[in-house]
């Protein structure tokens, strides 16, 4: 190392002071060791690292175990911090509000990107290049990933929430799933698809407390049944008859139809309970359907139907609008290699790749208008129109009967929602763990969310 180190000091010295060899001109010298250099400094950027922060759904899974075609294209290398939803949501908050630096490309939602963006801790998208094609994109998708009219961050998969249901077991119940279902008719046929002795359960609803888990389901829950948050003057409304009324349907149903321990359970565990054939119904995301219809991977692909959320009181605000994306940090070191993975994994070309390693039914989902005109897509995944017209319908900026000061039809458009509706959601889990009682749980929420909103200065 002495060696090494007394090498790389004289090839730094003026020319004149550097020991020469005979034979050998002072200029060639300095030309070898500027070559060697640039030699040097060429292998360390062919070595550059990213690290990636992102969720364990199955199409983040995807994109890993696709991503060593990227370093074999570019000679970029990667490592992967893949955490449960709400770890993520910490970790990747932590790291960018504090300026840390750990992650060159984080996993983002429709509800972070517009605040980090105002708050200066993204790098705006840019250019991805000319074969891109940002326009291809879906208008609401990238208008909740922009903020002043920039792009801030790609959108990987984007979804809205619809019904699951197991045709089979509906068929073998005598009962017919209406082509819009309202909550009634839901609890209806979770009674009688609800067979525990077997192992099925008459619906499966998130129980996982936070404000991306229980809260996004139970939030579009709360919408159709005529409530909201807060109103025009950000009182909190959660203990109206609506919230009332919502939630009380939420518990009594879960309680005598839903799976045992159900506060443990989130998108990804709901996800495995259906696709083992556990559940008669399922209400959730719309990008479990290219994993429920794959039979490499889902017991019941040939069983599975599906139809849109559920409505009750209204159609405003029943089914929700979210994408997972990639963005990159202020606080990264590697930005220019980091868009070029941005621009990798969300391109045409990604999905193309999907496609042909994995089958057209595993693409990711509502990002690309162009992939709900591929005819190999429509045939693979008979799902695609009710997912695009759930996407296109969701209404961020209109999604309660009664008027709202703010946008997002699951969670509300605030800094302070992350706090909030991850308290709320505690409180609820409670109720269905039967620690209290709804109208107990329902008045901690409003007290607590009451107190935030005092606090950051929204109520006088």
């Amino acid at each position: 190392m002495a060696r090494r180190r007394s090498w790389l000091f004289r090839s730094f010295l003026p020319v004149r002071d550097q020991p020469v060899r005979r034979g050998v001109s002072r200029t060639a010298l300095f030309a070898a060791g500027v070559l060697g250099l640039l030699a040097a400094w060429a292998g360390a950027a062919a070595a550059t690292t990213l690290t990636i922060a992102t969720v364990n759904n199955p199409d983040m899974l995807v994109m890993q175990t696709l991503s060593p075609e990227f370093t074999k294209e570019t000679g970029i290398k990667l490592d992967w911090v893949v955490l449960p939803e709400n770890t993520l949501r910490q970790r990747a908050t932590t790291d960018i509000a504090t300026h840390a630096g750990t992650f060159d490309i984080v996993t983002v939602g429709t509800y972070e990107v517009p605040l980090w963006a105002k708050n200066g801790w993204l790098e705006p998208v840019g250019d991805l290049g000319p074969s891109y094609d940002a326009d291809d994109i879906f208008p609401s998708v990238r208008a909740g990933l922009s903020y002043n009219k920039a792009l801030y961050a790609v959108p990987f998969y984007g979804e809205s929430s619809m019904t699951y249901y197991r045709e089979d077991l509906f068929k073998a119940a005598g009962i017919t799933m209406p082509t819009q279902p309202t909550y009634a008719q839901i609890k209806q046929f979770a009674d009688k698809l609800n067979d525990p002795a077997k192992g099925i359960y008459g619906i499966c609803l998130r129980g996982l407390p936070g404000w991306g888990e229980n809260m996004a389901y139970l939030t579009t829950l709360v919408n159709t049944f005529g409530g909201r948050w807060f109103d025009k003057k950000w009182e909190p409304q959660l203990t109206s008859p609506a919230w009332e009324k919502a939630i009380n349907f939420y518990i009594d149903v879960m309680k005598k139809d839903g799976p045992p321990n159900a506060t443990s359970n989130g998108f990804t565990e709901n996800l495995a309970l259906f696709s083992n054939g556990r559940c008669g119904m399922w209400i959730d995301a719309t990008v479990a359907a290219g994993y429920l219809y794959d039979p490499s991977k889902s017991k019941v692909a040939k069983d599975v139907g599906v139809a849109p959320a559920p409505q009750e009181v209204t159609p405003h605000g029943a089914h929700w609008l979210w994408s997972w994306a990639l963005a990159i940090p202020v606080s990264s070191h590697n930005k220019a290699d980091a868009k070029k993975f941005v621009a990798w994994a969300t391109s045409k070309a990604y999905i193309e790749l999907v496609a042909n390693s994995r089958g057209w039914v595993a693409v990711p989902p509502g990002t690309r208008q162009s992939t709900y005109r591929h005819a190999d897509y429509l045939k693979a995944a008979p799902f695609a129109p009710l997912v695009e017209q759930a996407i296109r319908t969701a209404d961020p900026e209109n999604p309660t009967m009664e008027p709202v000061p703010y946008t997002g039809v699951q969670f509300v458009g605030i800094p302070e929602f992350q706090g909030i509706g991850t308290t709320v959601g505690q409180d609820i889990a409670a109720a269905l763990a039967g620690q209290d009682t709804v109208k107990q749980a329902l008045a901690k929420a409003q007290d607590s969310t009451r107190r935030t909103m005092e606090q950051a200065g929204y109520i006088q």
